[in-house]
């Protein structure tokens, strides 16, 4: 009893100083209730989270630069990317009185479902999926089937509702000037944008919290300079390349975007249920991002070795595929995937899965290098 009143005690001191637009700890709601003497509902999302093998692989997935660990180990990779959204999501979120936890969930979280070699990984992926008639591969649907149904050998994280939709309505590759949170969203909102997205069909999906509005936001503002720095780190852009516009009003760094960003969206978000930015800087991002789709995104450098990239991942998800169908048991998606799924070798999870949807989470698991290494490892 004491336990519970000491609970209560820390919790309502934490959402009583929250903004009136926050999520509070009190408002959490997930499938199977779980209790804690003194942490609340987010705080323990965000570190079954940080605990997960699924979050220390992204150290070995690509950002934008292939393999770019193996020549350069200061450009980005998913883990560093993720962990600067959730920086710059927590400085948003302080300052305008948010609940950091629910922010750092989110933000944690919200890449679990990154394929190897970035959003090339990610294309090809669908293009199987196409090809094999069955739903489409998204690293935001996968992320939530990561956290729902494939973590801790299949029982799923059980999340609360609040972390699991911000991490399906992250998106931050769409142009927004301002986001405001749709709080009526339910489960039913989830499951309907889920099929949609997957069967192909037009869908977009707002979050249900402000602070899945922050992640959001912050997703973009963490790349779009970050992106730029490693392109002029690896030597296929210029800094004076960049246009005056956005030199002038965001800056040449990517401290100084970010900085420009984050100080823009408190201003005109504070005291507001909507994350916002001036009318000025949101076209400058814009022009940023569709400047980085130009001239890093489809640099024929970087994407040189995306026809190898398809072959190889076609291989390995013909020859797993195969090696399902043969009940092959000495290959590696057995060994090193399916027998870690749950009881009786995964056989539970075997069962209620199609081949294929089996064959791509496996692949969707690897890192850049496990992928390289596993196709060396066949292809000999």
């Amino acid at each position: 009893m004491e336990g519970e009143i000491f609970k209560k005690e820390i919790l309502d001191f934490e959402d009583n100083y929250l903004s009136p637009y926050a999520a509070k700890n009190g408002q959490a709601r997930r499938e199977r209730e779980t209790a804690h003497p003194f942490r609340g509902p987010y705080s323990r999302d965000r570190d079954h989270i940080l605990y997960s093998g699924s979050f220390r692989r992204y150290v070995g997935k690509t950002q934008v630069i292939y393999f770019s660990t193996s020549f350069d180990e200061q450009l980005s990779n998913r883990s560093i990317h993720t962990l600067q959204v959730s920086q710059i999501a927590r400085s948003i979120g302080k300052a305008i009185k948010l609940n950091l936890d629910l922010i750092e969930a989110i933000a944690l979280g919200h890449d679990l479902g990154h394929a190897p070699f970035g959003h090339d990984g990610e294309e090809i992926l669908q293009e199987i999926c196409r090809e094999r008639k069955i739903g489409l591969f998204f690293h935001n649907l996968h992320s939530l089937r990561i956290v729902d149904k494939l973590a801790d050998s299949c029982r799923g994280m059980n999340l609360t509702f609040q972390v699991r939709d911000g991490i399906l309505s992250h998106d931050g590759e769409i142009n927004e000037k301002y986001l405001k949170p749709n709080r009526s969203k339910t489960e039913a909102d989830l499951i309907d944008y889920g099929r949609k997205k997957s069967q192909g069909e037009k869908a977009s999906i707002l979050p249900a919290t402000l602070e899945g509005c922050v992640v959001r936001m912050s997703d973009a503002i963490s790349f779009v300079g970050q992106d730029l720095e490693d392109a002029i780190r690896i030597g296929i852009l210029k800094k004076d390349e960049l246009p005056e516009k956005i030199k002038k009003e965001l800056g040449e760094s990517n401290t100084a975007i970010i900085n420009s960003l984050v100080t823009d969206l408190i201003i005109n978000s504070y005291h507001h249920d909507e994350i916002i930015y001036s009318s000025n800087i949101a076209e400058r991002v814009f022009e940023l991002k569709q400047f980085n789709v130009e001239r890093i995104y489809q640099n024929s450098k970087l994407k040189a070795k995306k026809t190898k990239l398809k072959n190889d991942f076609r291989y390995l998800f013909n020859k797993f595929a195969e090696d399902l169908k043969k009940d092959n048991e000495d290959s590696l998606i057995f060994k090193e995937w399916i027998f870690n799924r749950g009881k009786n070798k995964g056989a539970n999870y075997v069962n209620s899965n199609l081949s294929e949807q089996i064959v791509i989470d496996y692949i969707a698991s690897m890192t850049d290098r496990y992928f390289y290494n596993t196709y060396i490892k066949y292809k000999k």
